[in-house]
């Protein structure tokens, strides 16, 4: 987490939209061997705990259950150019998104790991559009199969440490010529953020 308070936010709605929007994270803990992370889609379950699966094979599966873990979710970030400031004497930053979530991390049965894959299917199969693949077009072995390669888990979110770094100490022009910058260097997720979240 960035340490200027002015890149916070404790808006809970925004930082669950994040998280569901982007969909995507990486769980870091420490193992035996040292530190391991693991990427993976993450799944809110809008009561203050995150949801994933990882390979049996992974290294943190077998140490993740019972232990505090760490979850980054980023999401859009870029590079921004002192040509976009109105007073260009100044060095370069980078603006970014990022959600770090700390908490306790239990394995999930057998019945919470199958009710989270369906969860995942129906909804990216619902935002991908079109004609939606459904789990039952799987022959039953073949998902029966994957019981023996993945585990799923469920974090309790404890602490809540978002970054939402978007030139928040430049003037409003300034912001709209970077978010305009930002559009033209085909940053135009980072630059929508940019308009909408900050006043």
């Amino acid at each position: 987490m960035h340490p200027n308070p002015t890149f916070r936010s404790e808006d809970r709605a925004l930082l669950e939209t994040l998280i569901d929007q982007i969909g995507f994270g990486m769980v870091f803990a420490q193992t035996p061997d040292g530190p391991r992370v693991a990427h993976t889609p993450l799944l809110s379950t809008g009561d203050g705990a995150v949801q994933f699966h990882l390979a049996r094979g992974n290294a943190l599966t077998k140490t993740l259950d019972g232990t505090n873990g760490l979850i980054v979710v980023n999401g859009p970030d870029a590079y921004i150019s002192p040509r976009w400031y109105e007073e260009r004497g100044t060095v370069p930053t980078w603006d970014y998104i990022s959600v770090e979530l700390e908490g306790r991390i239990r394995r999930m049965n057998d019945e919470g790991l199958e009710a989270l894959l369906h969860s995942f299917i129906e909804k990216h199969e619902t935002r991908i559009g079109g004609e939606q693949w459904s789990a039952q077009e799987t022959p039953d072995s073949v998902w029966q199969s994957l019981f023996k390669g993945i585990a799923g888990f469920e974090m309790e979110i404890l602490a809540w440490r978002p970054t939402l770094k978007m030139s928040q100490k430049k003037s409003s022009e300034d912001r709209e010529r970077i978010a305009s910058g930002l559009d033209e260097a085909g940053s135009s997720a980072l630059a929508h953020l940019m308009r909408t979240l900050v006043p």
